[in-house]
Parts: C-alpha cells; sequence; structure tokens
C-alpha cells in the first residue's frame, strides 16, 4: 500500500459542470475519468485561456475531431485539477520535464517544480484518465483492440504473457491483451521510461490479479465496456 493513500483509488467522474478546485484548495490524490463528449462545454469555455500554446497547436495538429476533443479535454482537466493541488491559476501550472532515468537528459516524464504532487494523464477514445499522488504514479487507458493487433502486437510482451495470451480464446483475446498492455504503460509511465524499456523485460501477467513487482502498487481500473486502464504507483518507504 502506497502510504499516504487509500487503496484502491477511488474513481471519480470528471464530467464537471464549473472549474473544479480553486486557488489554495488542494484536491485529495486520487483518480479522475473525464469524459471528453461530457467535458465539451467546460473545455470550450476554457481552453483557450488556461492552455500554453505548445498545448493549443498539438491539439491543433490533431486530424480527426474526436482525437481533439479527447485532447484538450485531458489537457483542461490536468491544468484545473494542478491548479487546484498547487494554489495557483490553471494557466500558470508550472510544468517542466523531468531527468530521464535512463541519460539524465531533461526529456523524462512530465512533472510540476518541486514534486509538489506527481501526476499522469493518458486518454483514448473519448477518455482520459488522470492520476495524482505524493509518490511517482503512472496511468494508461486503452480501447480494446481487433484481434489482429491483439496478437501481433502480443508478441512485443513478456515470454510468459505472450503464452498466456495464446492460451486465451480468441474472441477474450484482445480485452486480455488490452488488460495487460494498459498494466505495462501504466508501469513505464511510472518509472518515468515510458516505452523506451522493452515490454517484454516486466513480467505483470494477463490474469484478474496483477503479478507482483517489487516496490510498486498495480491495480486494473474499471472504466468501462471497451477500454481497459491501470495504475502504478510507487509504494512508500516507511521510517
Amino acid at each position: 500500500m502506497a502510504g499516504g493513500l487509500r487503496w484502491p483509488l477511488e474513481l471519480r467522474d470528471g464530467a464537471w459542470e464549473r472549474p473544479l478546485g480553486t486557488p489554495g484548495r488542494a484536491a485529495e490524490p486520487g483518480l479522475w475519468l473525464v469524459r471528453a463528449e461530457a467535458f465539451r462545454t467546460v473545455v470550450a469555455r476554457l481552453a483557450d485561456s488556461v492552455l500554453d500554446v505548445a498545448e493549443k497547436q498539438r491539439a491543433a495538429a490533431l486530424r480527426r475531431a474526436r482525437d481533439r476533443d479527447t485532447y484538450l479535454a485531458g489537457h483542461v482537466g490536468l491544468r484545473l485539477l494542478l491548479g487546484a493541488y498547487l494554489g495557483v491559476p490553471p494557466a500558470d501550472v508550472p510544468f517542466q520535464r523531468l531527468p530521464c532515468p535512463s541519460c539524465g537528459e531533461l526529456h523524462g516524464r512530465p512533472g510540476v517544480r518541486g514534486d509538489p504532487v506527481h501526476f499522469s494523464l493518458s486518454h483514448s477514445g473519448g477518455l482520459c484518465l488522470l492520476a495524482f499522488a505524493p509518490v511517482p504514479v503512472g496511468v494508461d487507458i486503452e480501447a480494446v483492440p481487433a484481434l489482429e493487433v491483439a496478437q501481433e502486437v502480443g508478441m512485443s510482451l513478456h515470454p510468459q504473457e505472450t503464452a498466456e495470451l495464446r492460451a486465451v480464446r480468441a474472441v477474450d483475446r484482445p480485452a486480455v491483451f488490452a488488460r495487460v498492455w494498459a498494466r505495462k504503460e501504466a508501469y513505464l509511465k511510472g518509472l518515468g521510461v515510458g516505452l523506451g524499456r522493452a515490454m517484454s523485460l516486466d513480467y505483470l501477467g494477463t490474469a484478474s490479479a496483477v503479478a507482483k513487482v517489487p516496490g510498486w502498487t498495480i491495480e486494473d481500473v474499471a472504466v468501462g465496456d471497451g477500454y481497459a486502464a491501470a495504475v502504478a504507483v510507487q509504494d512508500c518507504v516507511q521510517d
């Protein structure tokens, strides 16, 4: 159990009708699910004033409207919640890139100056999952893919996971693949290495219970049919 956090973390639905949090009033650590369609009104009102130039450019570069809406919903929601944690206006959240664990250069996972709160964001197909914690944290959300994708990409998993995936009925294989892939990405995001670390190195398992990983608590997150999601939180060292 990660010290100071309720586990499993409560999943809150972020289809908000108004901006969450006010400067100086911290939100509680946890998980938030943002539904882009339900959040559209808030995004339309706030995106231009709270997002920076780079975020707006990345959104504009997305060709599909659904992808743009999902990106904007996730990043507006992220800024609103981080603003509440830090006690600053959402537009003034002091983002930075943390050092890469592999090479030490400043292109690692995103963070905020001083690391007063750790966060992670993932989005897929109209849904965004956000996590906040006092220790390193990672989340991932995946739309369940076609069988062909599950079989092909599944070959890049840990050898034992690949064998487990082959043993699953074909009709169930896409959902099982999405489940293990979400666990992997959440864990690697928590580590700060992302896909720079091979998916074949760590065994998290395809079964309903996640395999134990020293120093981390990893759990699946129920976000609705057609998706798989997971959260990974680094365990606190107790004095």
